[in-house]
Order: C-alpha cells, then structure tokens, then sequence
C-alpha cells in the first residue's frame, strides 16, 4: 500500500509539471511511460469473465495543430461495428467545462481496429471493447486522456473514470 500511494504521488508530480493536475482512482494501477508524449498510464483491473484489463493513458503532444473534432473522429475511426454500420453514427459525443477547463468527450463501443503502434501496418481486432476518451484544452495546448478494454471492464471503471475527468486542473509548469 505504501509502494502503491508512493507511485500515485508521483503520478501526480509528473503530471503537475507538465500542466495538469488530477486525481486517479485508488484501483488503477500505475504502470510506466511507455513513450515521452505520455504523461501518464494506468491498468484498470479486468471484470470477472473479461479477457483483460482497460488501459487508460494520459497524452500530451504540445500545442498543437488540428482540431478537437478530428482527434475524436480519430478515435471513433478506432472502433468498428459488427454490423457493418459506422461507429460515428453510434458514438456518444460531450461537452463540459471542467475547473474553468473545456473538455470534449467521445465513447463508443465496438470491435477495436487501432495501429498497433502508431505508423505500424498491424491493428488490434478486438470485438467488445469501449473506448472513451476525453481532449482537456488547456493554456499550453491540448492533453488527451483515452480508456480502452473490454466493454464490461470499462463500465465497470465508468465512475472512476468520470471522476478522474471532474478532476483536472491546469497547473504551473515547472
């Protein structure tokens, strides 16, 4: 327990130096940064019954060009339907201001399609997963926080997750 309030505290250094703040549920687990454009990554234990556990990573790319409606139209491009039709017409799409911060939200369900890494040519194919993902526009530009896994296991973090979103703020770089 110690070790793991630790690694939350550090999360939250990192995270506070790169211009936002937040609080992440006790449940997740931090894991390291697989790349510098993340400022954070979490496992979200898997359900009873799913295949694996979610992921929820914390990205920040800098100011940047191209839209917050094209980041989501990316990650709804990320899921396909089983029945062929287009996951756009079945994502649901928000808009909230958070501690004075705009957030706009996507979540869609579905059979999960991303690069394996970005650029890579191999994709996931894994049906019955969720994805939601939500762009926090801040001064120093955007920061995008997206959770994938199975459908089940991400429903059953949607409390956590809505909570980790109600809870950033901009802070000071440092």
């Amino acid at each position: 327990m110690k070790t793991e309030n630790m690694l939350v505290a550090a999360v939250l250094v990192v995270s506070q130096a790169a211009g936002l703040s937040y609080t992440a549920p006790k449940a997740w687990q931090t894991r390291p940064s697989t790349s510098s454009m993340r400022v954070a990554e979490f496992v979200v234990p898997r359900t009873a019954g799913d295949p694996e556990d979610a992921e929820v990573i914390i990205y920040f790319f800098g100011p940047m060009p191209g839209s917050v409606d094209a980041n989501i139209d990316r990650w709804i491009g990320q899921m396909q339907q089983v029945d062929g039709s287009a996951s756009k017409d079945k994502a649901r799409r928000g808009t909230q201001t958070v501690n004075g911060l705009k957030v706009s939200t996507v979540d869609v369900s579905g059979t999960y399609v991303a690069e394996v890494r970005p650029g890579a040519a191999e994709r996931h194919n894994k049906p019955g997963f969720r994805l939601r993902a939500a762009v926090v526009e801040t001064p120093r530009g955007p920061y995008f926080i997206k959770m994938t896994g199975p459908a089940k296991t991400v429903a059953a973090a949607e409390a956590d997750y809505a909570a980790l979103v109600a809870s950033v703020k901009a802070s000071s770089p440092k």
